[in-house]
C-alpha cells in the first residue's frame, strides 16, 4: 500500500492514495488552516469506522441478512499532552434492514472488532481501548 501527501499552503495538504482517490487534508483556523478537510486525526478516526463498517456490512450479507442501511457512530478521547494521542474510542453500530437477526449483528460487530478490523485491531494493541455497540431498526 502506498499513498502521497503533498503540501498546498498554510496548513493544507492533498493525499492521494495508490490507488488514485484524494482528499484534501487541513488544519484549524489557529495554526493557520483553511477548513478545507477533516483533520488528520478526524481522518484516522473515520478510517477506523469505514475499516469496521465495511466488515460488518459484508458479514451481514454473508449471513444473508436484508440490511438497508448501516453506519457506525464513533467517539473518540485524546491525550490531554503531546503527542495528543487516542486513548479509547467507541463505535456504535446503527444496522437497519428486515427481519435482522440479533446473534448475526453481534456476531458481525465481534468479529470485525475480534478478526477483521486491521485498523482498529492496531490502535488496540498500541494501547487504546477500543468498545463496541450496536442498534438494530427496522426498516
Amino acid at each position: 500500500m502506498e499513498a502521497r501527501v503533498k503540501w498546498i499552503g498554510q496548513a493544507s495538504f492533498v493525499a492521494e492514495s495508490g490507488s488514485g482517490h484524494a482528499i484534501v487534508v487541513d488544519g484549524p483556523p489557529e495554526i493557520g488552516g483553511r477548513n478545507l478537510g477533516p483533520r488528520p486525526m478526524e481522518l484516522l478516526l473515520m478510517g477506523v469506522g469505514a475499516c469496521s463498517a465495511v466488515d460488518v456490512t459484508l458479514i451481514l450479507n454473508k449471513a444473508r441478512q436484508q440490511v438497508s442501511d448501516c453506519w457506525v457512530e464513533l467517539k473518540a478521547q485524546r491525550a490531554d499532552t503531546d503527542p495528543k494521542v487516542f486513548t479509547a474510542i467507541h463505535l456504535h453500530f446503527v444496522v437497519v434492514g428486515r427481519d435482522l437477526a440479533e446473534h448475526h449483528v453481534r456476531r458481525a460487530v465481534e468479529l470485525s472488532a475480534e478478526k477483521y478490523c486491521s485498523a482498529s485491531i492496531m490502535l488496540g494493541r498500541a494501547g487504546v481501548t477500543i468498545t463496541h455497540d450496536y442498534e438494530i431498526r427496522a426498516a
